[in-house]
Order: structure tokens, then C-alpha cells, then sequence
């Protein structure tokens, strides 16, 4: 099954815009990214809404950080990409007429949604500007490390 990275490649290019005084094309972060200048666009005009980067056209142009670090989640960025359940497992059928199926369903609903509300914490406990701090971190103890994936 092939997993959803939006999230987790929208926190890599907001983790790289906030290590970058000049903005970040759209094209620069396509390249970053391994995909086209389209999906970019598309995928920041969310974040752009929700208020966390803003464009700047013209020459000098390009995607901004536009929110406070401290302030924003994973959790919010997961919404902000338009992020998909967190789970994909389910049940087969809702309301199954075979007594087994419907333990089963009840089991697998209990556990997915005990995970979900782990995850949704985990995930809102985080902050952009304790993951910068993590690569600053990463940075002081392993310089090579910040420069063996320089994008800008």
C-alpha cells in the first residue's frame, strides 16, 4: 500500500523556508521535492489560506514563511495539506448481519480509534519550532548532516 507523504514532505520544504532568508520558488521547491511546479502551487494555496505561507510575485518572488513556529502544529499542517484519515484499515461492511463480523468491526473500531486519538495528540504536541530546533540540534552536533541534502 502506498503511503500519503504530504505530510511529511510539506514539513520538509517548511523546515528548509525557515532556514532561507529569500523565498523559495515554486519551482525551486518542485525540484526539492522530486515533482512538478502544479502540485506545489496547488498544495501551498492550502497552506496559503490556512495562513502559514504567503507568495510574493515578481522577480524576487516566491513562497514566505508566514506564521510563528512556536505556534503551529504537525496536526495543523496535516489539515492545512488536505492530510487523509490517519488510518486506512476498516471495517468490511458497517453493519454486517454476521455476529462475528460485527466483533470483529467492534474490536478493530476500539483499537483504530484509541491509535487515532495517540497519534492526534503526538501530533498536535509538536511544534514546527521544535522541529527546526531538532535540525539546528542535528546541525551543531553533525555539521555534514546539514549539508548532505542542501536543496537551496
Amino acid at each position: 500500500m502506498r503511503t500519503d507523504s504530504r505530510l511529511s514532505r510539506m514539513l520538509h520544504v517548511l523546515l528548509h523556508m525557515a532556514r532561507n532568508d529569500r523565498p523559495m520558488t515554486s519551482e525551486q521547491i518542485a525540484a526539492m521535492l522530486g515533482t512538478n511546479a502544479a502540485v506545489v502551487r496547488r498544495t501551498m494555496a492550502g497552506m496559503r489560506k490556512a495562513g502559514y505561507v504567503q507568495s510574493e510575485k515578481g522577480h524576487h518572488g516566491g513562497w514566505r514563511l508566514a506564521c510563528d513556529l512556536r505556534r503551529v502544529t504537525l496536526l495543523d499542517i496535516h489539515h492545512a495539506v488536505g492530510g487523509p484519515r490517519l488510518f486506512a484499515i476498516g471495517a468490511d461492511r458497517d453493519n454486517p448481519d454476521c455476529a462475528v463480523e460485527r466483533v470483529v468491526n467492534a474490536a478493530l473500531a476500539d483499537a483504530l480509534r484509541q491509535a487515532e486519538e495517540l497519534l492526534t495528540r503526538r501530533l498536535g504536541a509538536v511544534t514546527l519550532a521544535d522541529l527546526a530546533a531538532e535540525f539546528d540540534q542535528l546541525c551543531s552536533t553533525h555539521p555534514a548532516a546539514a549539508h548532505a541534502h542542501s536543496h537551496a
